[in-house]
């Protein structure tokens, strides 16, 4: 069903929707759907006195699981179900291991997010994953499992960011936004064109998350945006079950039929909508656009397309954040990749790696996949010491293999500058976009959640999300309907949006402005410490009672600031930022710091004419060297260290994972 963007809201603000649900209702009973209400009066006087703190706290994959028991077995056949007394599955949980997260460990993590970083935090970006894996044959999920854990981590966010927790009724202080993982609907991975069962019960269950006029499209895709600072900043909670390659209900992003290709669409006049009003975009969701050649997880229609909109659309788009993968990363989409014989419905283009779609726990098909990541790194153009000092990075680092020195012929300098930025796309290296991949609550490793520093320069006086919901504001507006539905019009005549006009300036994703995120402090908690030993509870160790915590508290930690410490040393999250550090990660076989591309010069998409499609859907196009598979000799060097480990949260030391890469 093509959906209908004439019923989506495009004007500012929206009418928040809040409440708290009845607690715990057990697995016999019937799910709580429909429980939160939208409360008759409410005084939200405090609530709308709240200014922009520049933070906002992203978290993802809770994977709840009642069925946890500690000091049970914790390999693969049991997962911390079955064994009482005979294994070592901690009261917090078990880093190390496949198992979910106890309820201790997720009552408590809301707990502490309560006490220290509720007022903090301007709004919350939940990428999804909150039911447990179905991994455990002997105790199969059921459809109503599955909505009741996605209900009661609804409902903990409702009580944690409610302005009053002991009166139900009471609005939300900030605006939280939701989004659907692969473990949320069963079965895990197929979710099939909407309206289905699962946008009808979520729609539900996150009715005071989902602004009020996006509900229809909700219901149709599953996908919704919330402007989190009105008519300033959006939040695209994007459904990429649609994108994910193991999803077999759907086929990709080419065809009209596809429920991806009408979220493209979508997302597409919603940008330019954006565009027109000078606001900008945070997207986010939950299974990330990994690409390399190791793993693919999307469709390849519809990571080039989306590769293509943040292309054309990169004066709007702040920034893409995900989840799903537990592992702390980041990648970038390269524009060079973009091959627009993707975009043509009738072609059907072999996939761009044979091997993916993985979704192992394991040390070492993590390991493998950011090996990958770095061989990618590796042949990107290594900054030219003149570059960094342009972009401020004062101290560079000795593994990449450009010293400080004194440079001789003001001329030579110039011309590598120039061919360096004629590689990368300009200055600011807008031939990348960025996405950035965070961690997870369920301990694969260690517990963690990350709070992301944002640029409010000069946005002091700006109403709020509270304010707008206070003041009962966020009603349609005519007038951008009727745009809507021009652009929509407009975007069926042509494969390719429209650029960034040749004044505008570069976007915040790109150079520091409003808007630009700035660092991330990732905290993470060590339970095993908590617990007293490595390997959490140990066998016969009295574990008579699951249901007694011994008085264990999950306490966060900063596990490292992406500004404060002096290994990334990252002045802000822009691409150019990050392009930095992945080419220091990338550092170890190649000679010198001068670019070592052979390719041919880098042409933006904006060059390219919807009338020359057919005659030049060859430029730009795939590069397939990407996927072959190939064991590099790297020099290690500790930026590369400090990724590895950080990958893994800091529950395996360097050495620990080295001959796992």
């Amino acid at each position: 069903m093509q959906i209908n963007l004439q019923r989506l809201l495009v004007a500012a603000g929206a009418v928040a929707i809040a409440a708290t649900a009845s607690p715990f209702v057990p697995f016999e009973q019937k799910p709580l759907i429909g429980e939160l209400h939208r409360p008759e009066t409410s005084d939200v006087g405090e609530t709308a006195s709240r200014k922009l703190t520049g933070k906002f706290l992203h978290i993802t994959d809770f994977h709840l699981d009642r069925f946890y028991v500690p000091g049970s077995l914790t390999d693969e056949d049991n997962v911390c179900h079955h064994g009482k007394r005979k294994g070592n599955a901690g009261y917090l949980g078990t880093p190390g291991s496949e198992c979910d997260s106890p309820e201790l460990l997720i009552n408590q993590t809301f707990g502490w997010i309560k006490e220290n970083l509720r007022d903090e935090v301007d709004f919350v970006i939940w990428t999804g994953d909150s039911a447990r894996h179905d991994n455990d044959e002997r105790i199969p999920r059921t459809e109503n499992q599955i909505e009741e854990l996605n209900q009661d981590i609804a409902n903990k966010f409702i009580q944690t960011f409610s302005h009053s927790s002991t009166h139900p009724d009471e609005t939300l202080i900030i605006p939280i936004i939701p989004n659907i993982g692969n473990n949320d609907i069963m079965p895990h991975n197929i979710f099939k064109k909407g309206p289905n069962r699962w946008t009808k019960t979520l729609s539900q269950i996150w009715e005071a998350f989902i602004p009020e006029a996006q509900r229809h499209t909700f219901v149709e895709g599953g996908y919704f945006y919330t402007e989190v600072i009105p008519n300033k900043l959006a939040v695209f909670s994007l459904n990429t079950l649609y994108f994910y390659d193991s999803n077999q209900a759907v086929d990709g992003c080419a065809q009209k039929s596809q429920p991806g290709y009408h979220q493209m669409e979508w997302l597409r006049v919603q940008l330019q909508l954006l565009r027109e009003r000078d606001m900008k975009a945070i997207l986010m969701g939950h299974v990330p656009p990994a690409r390399s050649a190791d793993k693919q997880a999307w469709d390849e229609t519809c990571w080039q397309k989306y590769t293509l909109w943040l292309q054309q659309y990169r004066d709007v788009v702040v920034g893409g954040l995900y989840g799903h993968m537990n592992i702390d990363h980041f990648m970038f989409q390269d524009s060079k990749d973009i091959d627009l014989q993707y975009l043509l419905p009738e072609e059907h283009m072999s996939p761009f790696v044979a091997e993916n779609n993985y979704e192992n726990f394991t040390i070492e098909s993590k390991g493998s996949y950011l090996t990958s990541l770095r061989d990618l790194w590796a042949d990107l153009p290594t900054p030219p010491a003149s570059v960094l000092e342009d972009w401020s990075i004062s101290d560079v680092d000795e593994d990449a293999g450009v010293a400080k020195k004194k440079r001789k012929g003001k001329k030579k300098e110039k011309e590598k500058k120039e061919k360096f930025y004629k590689k990368i796309g300009g200055k600011y290296a807008e031939r990348f976009s960025l996405s950035l991949v965070s961690p997870s609550v369920v301990p694969n490793y260690y517990p963690t959640l990350r709070v992301i520093e944002y640029d409010i320069t000069e946005m002091e006086k700006v109403p709020t999300w509270a304010d707008v919901q206070h003041d009962k504001a966020g009603k349609k507006d005519e007038q951008w309907v009727d745009r809507e539905i021009e652009i929509q019009k407009k975007s069926k005549k042509s494969p390719i949006p429209d650029p960034p006009s040749k004044s505008a300036p570069p976007g915040p994703a790109y150079s520091r402005q409003p808007l630009t995120l700035l660092n991330i402090a990732q905290y993470y908690a060590n339970i095993t410490k908590e617990e007293g030993i490595k390997g959490v509870v140990a066998a016969n160790d009295g574990v008579d009672d699951e249901s007694s915590p011994k008085g264990l508290r999950v306490n966060y930690g900063v596990e490292y600031h992406t500004n404060k410490d002096d290994i990334y040393r990252l002045d802000d999250l822009t691409v150019r930022s990050i392009y930095n550090l992945a080419t220091r990660i990338g550092a170890g076989d190649k000679a010198s710091s001068l670019p070592t591309e052979t390719e041919d010069d880098y042409t933006e998409i904006d060059e390219i004419k919807a009338d020359q499609f057919e005659d030049e859907s060859d430029i730009g196009s795939t590069k397939k060297n990407n996927t072959t598979k190939k064991k590099r000799k790297y020099k290690t060097n500790k930026t590369w260290k400090a990724f590895a480990e950080r990958a893994f949260v800091g529950f395996l030391a360097y050495d620990e994972i080295e001959d796992k890469l």
